[in-house]
């Protein structure tokens, strides 16, 4: 019973850290599509892919943000 609650267990953490890394590797497809409009707003100097960049760049200090928040709630429970 024990070794069975214990994988249960295990396989559960494990979820959790999939889920979690989906933010990271979510941050990582945002640079990359963000790249494309960096290109063309500092070499060919169009302003609607500069408002793109602006934008793509929101919306990553918010996820990480998120990713940090999370890490450090995870580094006080382990503290603990």
């Amino acid at each position: 019973m024990f070794l069975f609650n214990l994988a249960y267990a295990k396989e559960q953490i494990h979820k959790l850290n999939s889920i979690k890394m989906k933010k990271f590797e979510e941050l990582k497809a945002l640079i990359a599509s963000i790249e494309g409009d960096a290109d063309k707003f500092y070499n060919k100097a169009n302003s609607a892919a500069g408002t793109r960049v602006r934008k793509g760049m929101q919306d990553l200090k918010n996820i990480a943000q998120a990713i940090r928040a999370e890490v450090q709630d995870l580094k006080n429970k382990e503290s603990k």
